[in-house]
């Protein structure tokens, strides 16, 4: 499939892209080594995950569009030219922990019940009357026992490594840690990615004692890719598996090269002692730029060593000629906090937080053995491929019972990378839609991308006039196999234009969400605003404990209960402390039993009622109140007592 441009500006830009890719894939065949190829000697090939933290679609100079890019990614264009890269390519979500957990698990967060970060928390609104809605409760993490891909890989002769961020559970410390789930080999330390006093001064120095040390180029030593050096280095003479998770580009935002800073507050013109506010648009920020240009420098060591590195296991051949390489982002770009501009996803709409193409839209890399060189392609990818995609790639077989929510990318790959009829669902269908469901914070929003178009469904619109039920985007027009760019930008609604299109793609959307048993938002009826019906919700009125039974007597004079969960924690009081959840039972004559698990120490009771009102009992204070008195959740919660195995 091939891509044509509406005007003549948009097909400069392209060409221009194009031309770049071309100058560079002819000096690849002339000077490169002879990577990639095909010997039918060759052993089990290696992979590398590389997962950016926050990198947008728009932060690499490969992907330019409109306007240019001011960072420099010699590196990661370079890697362009050596295999597949998607201009389509998508996270699981647009945020982190979800993405990472749906990568390692195969399973989409709505299936996973990991749809954001942290989580293992009773629903409590963000603010108690400011709030019209409250998030779901949702997972604080994968499940102990999951069959990760590191895992697969191992129990089939892998050495699996990984380097970096984890943040697969409710804090970077908490269980499970990548020991606990299939690797061999773990580092995490964040090292020159730890917080500066003060960002405009302290730069790293060439000091041999300066733990920050600057290298023979000016760069600050970085001990995430030490530690992915290490790794390869240790391991090649067995087939290995790295997962190398880069803190970079996530905040702090700083760099420690004081030279960095200068080149890029020069050419951007913009004063560190004051940049860009959250709302001012485009790529200014000169910390951020020099965040990229380092990241670029980092993988690039990555890289080169695979170049220059005999493979022992494949004598006369070097690593890069038998390791696949997959580049890409755990999200959307992060656009800025409160007060900073970090970078700006344009003319893709808004960034990480949000389900909207600036949200989950990534770069993605893919080049290996009998990949082809140098091609671009608009094929839709997601990171939910990459577990079946590598499974298929080193000749792994799925392990029996271990449901995957992705495609495999491997025909493909191998294939016609322009094809996308060679992806496809696990009946043989082809591809064409990808579903996303972020119930958090102020998105509150799923959406469902079939083909050319995007449909968004908001959640937070009966209460509020502002906010439509559904916006409906055509991002491409597709015409005998040729698609033109068309509103990638977000910006037409057509909604109301086309009801019966909105109306199918919404049954589609909420028929994949009901199969994967997705939870929803409900309404918060402590707002302070009206809304109808906020004064109907239920309430329990008392509540007693028989064995590991639970009986709560339920007031339900108006609203009627829907339905009621248990919101329980094995490890009440404890540092990291996580709340799970299971269904509750609603009684003929109106009371709602409950099975305390095994070990439960503390609980509470939701109720959901007809409208969609959650009422917790008891009440539960949000995250930020905790905070300020210094609270944890068990202090506030039931206390199971110790009978029949439960409590402790």
């Amino acid at each position: 499939m091939t891509l044509e441009t509406p005007n003549l500006d948009l097909a400069n830009s392209y060409m221009n892209s194009f031309n770049r890719l071309s100058c560079v894939i002819a000096l690849v065949i002339l000077l490169a080594p002879v990577c990639f190829a095909e010997d039918t000697t060759r052993p089990q090939p290696n992979i590398i995950l590389l997962l950016t933290d926050d990198l947008g679609w728009q932060d690499v100079k490969c992907y330019d569009i409109d306007a240019p890019c001011p960072y420099e990614t010699p590196n990661i264009d370079a890697l362009a030219t050596k295999g597949v890269m998607f201009w389509q390519a998508y996270s699981p979500a647009p945020t982190c922990a979800p993405s990472r957990c749906a990568i390692m698990s195969g399973n989409h967060p709505a299936r996973a019940q990991k749809t954001h970060v942290v989580g293992g928390a009773p629903p409590s609104p963000h603010s108690r009357q400011g709030s019209r809605m409250m998030d779901p409760w949702y997972s604080g993490r994968m499940p102990a026992d999951e069959m990760t891909l590191a895992r697969v890989l191992r129990d089939n002769g892998y050495v699996t490594g990984h380097s970096g961020k984890w943040h697969m559970a409710i804090d970077h410390h908490s269980f499970p840690q990548p020991e606990d789930q299939g690797f061999d080999f773990t580092r995490s330390n964040r090292g020159s990615r730890r917080r500066m006093d003060d960002r405009l001064t302290g730069f790293a120095t060439a000091a041999p004692d300066d733990p920050f040390r600057l290298d023979k180029n000016g760069y600050p030593f970085d001990q995430t890719n030490q530690d992915a050096l290490a790794f390869l280095e240790e391991s090649k003479e067995e087939p290995f598996f790295l997962y190398y998770a880069t803190w970079l580009v996530h905040s702090p935002i700083h760099t420690r090269s004081a030279a960095h800073l200068k080149k890029y507050v020069e050419r951007l013109g913009t004063d560190p002692a004051a940049t860009p506010n959250k709302d001012t648009p485009g790529q200014l920020n000169p910390f951020y730029a020099s965040m990229v240009q380092e990241l670029d420098y980092y993988v690039g060591q990555v890289f080169d060593y695979l170049d220059t590195t005999d493979d022992p296991r494949w004598p006369g051949h070097k690593l890069c000629e038998n390791t696949y390489v997959i580049f890409t982002s755990d999200n959307g770009g992060m656009e800025g906090g409160p007060k900073e501009r970090y970078t700006d996803n344009h003319p893709l709409a808004r960034g990480k937080i949000s389900a909207m193409e600036g949200g989950t839209r990534v770069p993605l890399i893919i080049t290996g053995p009998g990949i082809s060189a140098g091609v671009e392609t608009n094929v839709m990818a997601n990171g939910l491929d990459f577990y079946p995609t590598i499974l298929s790639l080193t000749g792994v077989n799925l392990p029996a019972g271990k449901h995957l929510d992705g495609c495999d990318l491997e025909p493909m790959l191998h294939g016609d990378p322009t094809d996308p009829a060679l992806v496809k669902e696990t009946d043989g269908s082809v591809r064409d839609t990808m579903v996303w469901h972020f119930p958090h914070g102020t998105a509150l929003e799923s959406t469902i991308r079939t083909g050319d178009y995007k449909l968004i469904h908001n959640y937070d619109s009966v209460n509020d006039p502002s906010t439509p039920p559904f916006e409906l985007y055509r991002l491409y027009r597709t015409a005998d196999g040729r698609q033109q760019r068309a509103d990638i930008e977000e910006a037409i609604n057509l909604a109301d234009e086309l009801p019966e299109k909105t109306e199918a793609m919404f049954g589609d959307l909420n028929r994949a969400l009901t199969e994967m048993k997705a939870s929803y938002p409900s309404y918060n009826p402590n707002y302070k605003g009206s809304m109808p019906h906020k004064d109907e919700v239920p309430s329990v009125i008392s509540h007693s404990q028989h064995g590991n039974t639970v009986e709560f007597t339920v007031q339900q004079e108006h609203a009627k209960v829907d339905h009621a969960d248990l919101i329980y924690t094995l490890n009440g009081g404890k540092q990291f402390e996580e709340f799970f959840r299971a269904p509750a039972t609603l009684a003929p004559d109106g009371t709602v039993l409950a099975e305390l698990p095994a070990g439960t120490t503390h609980y509470f009771l939701n109720l959901i009622d007809e409208h969609n009102f959650l009422v917790s009992y008891p009440e539960v204070p949000n995250a930020r109140s905790l905070l300020q008195d210094k609270l944890k959740y068990s202090d506030v919660a039931l206390t199971a007592q110790s009978i029949g195995g439960a409590g402790k």
